[in-house]
């Protein structure tokens, strides 16, 4: 292996860049997660999360990735054989599905193209039909991480509410959490899952589920077997500052660190952030001649971009090329994109300069596999960051 000088650029759409902050703050002594030091530590994160989801409410965090909060998102809220309206809007909607079914219950799942979001006028169709209500609950993936394509919740709600569909809500902010304005409670939302891996700027290891009301309401009633994703015992536990097993106290620590930094930069421009740095890389993108895999530009995603290549290339060699020759990690396509897609993650702990390097990267190596791209791709995204 050739030693490689300077810093890996990590431009896939998570997991990302760890902030020195974050790795000292996690550095420190494991504590007595039974002691009142965690307790103070827990207490405080119980509330400082709120903010990034747009919650009043409770946010549960497991020891666990964004799996396994999908997972307790579900067993919470549902009972075997319930019927659920999700939509095929990529790789990871495809598996929340997946998951849906193993665990018993009926999916409707609408197919999509990977190109689009979940179509508002669609949910209201199949609610309008379901007159029994027996749709228990729509399950909509807010930021595609597989596509880069964000579906609009606001409208999804508004469809769900003028249907007067008494259906649960359940979004997956993944790739969007902390990076994409995101409004648990004001779009009513039932239940968000998260995880750390992403715009909080951590290593994988947190999953959350932020909850309403009307989920919590629904939980006792769920009958989907479950124990560790509970979210009766954690809840409780949570009121005194502990948890019902072993939390993943440095992790905590970490968010902790992450969640000041985001109150420090103030979330409005956190999201502006990532909406500027979206635009200049599309702007690249563009400019080169290609094509962004996203085809509605009110669904542009603030957090990655999806490039699509002609049948011609290999995605996948561009990839190769690129951590070869320039020690930069661009995320691969997944399941029905592999090998025509290359996607570049602009989320977390990122500025102008790391990003402008990064599209440099992408160019040269461009380039390099004998792709057709001009140049002026490159100064087209320098004039989005240049601007005011």
């Amino acid at each position: 292996m050739t030693a490689q000088s300077g810093r890996h650029f990590l431009q896939i759409p998570g997991p990302t860049n760890v902030p020195d902050r974050v790795l000292r703050a996690m550095a420190q002594p494991t504590i007595d997660h039974r002691g009142p030091d965690f307790a103070e530590l827990a207490l405080d994160l119980r509330q400082r999360v709120k903010p990034v989801f747009g919650t009043g409410g409770p946010v549960v965090i497991y020891p666990s990735s964004g799996t396994g909060a999908w997972e307790a998102a579900l067993v919470n809220t549902l009972s075997p054989g319930d019927r659920v309206l999700a939509f095929e809007t990529g790789h990871f909607a495809s598996l929340w599905r997946d998951m849906a079914q193993r665990l018993g219950l009926t999916v409707d799942f609408v197919p999509g193209d990977w190109r689009r979001g979940v179509d508002p006028a669609a949910v209201a169709e199949r609610l309008a039909a379901d007159t029994a209500h027996g749709i228990a609950a729509v399950m909509v993936v807010h930021n595609e991480t597989s596509t880069g394509v964000t579906s609009r919740i606001p409208e999804i709600r508004a469809a769900i509410d003028d249907a007067e569909h008494p259906a649960l809500l359940l979004v997956d902010t993944i790739s969007s959490l902390g990076s994409i304005d995101y409004r648990h409670d004001d779009w009513g939302v039932d239940v968000t899952v998260g995880c750390s891996q992403k715009g909080l700027m951590l290593p994988p290891g947190l999953g959350f589920n932020a909850i309403s009301d009307k989920a919590l309401a629904a939980a006792p009633q769920a009958r989907l077997p479950k124990s560790y994703w509970d979210w009766a015992p954690i809840l409780d536990a949570n009121e005194h500052g502990f948890y019902p097993y072993t939390p993943a106290t440095n992790l905590l620590y970490g968010l902790r660190e992450a969640l000041l930094m985001l109150e420090e930069e103030g979330l409005r421009n956190v999201f502006a952030r990532h909406s500027r740095h979206a635009a200049a890389t599309r702007a690249a993108v563009q400019g080169w001649g290609l094509e962004v895999l996203c085809v509605n530009e009110r669904e542009y995603s603030g957090s990655l971009t999806a490039v699509l290549l002609g049948a011609e290339h290999d995605a996948d060699k561009v990839r190769r090329i690129i951590l070869d020759r320039f020690d930069m990690s661009l995320g691969t396509g997944l399941g029905k994109l592999a090998g025509r897609v290359f996607r570049i993650g602009h989320l977390g702990d990122l500025n102008d300069l790391t990003l402008a390097g990064t599209l440099t990267g992408v160019q040269m190596g461009l380039e390099l596999a004998g792709v057709a791209v001009d140049p002026a791709g490159l100064q087209a995204a320098l004039s989005v960051l240049k601007a005011e």
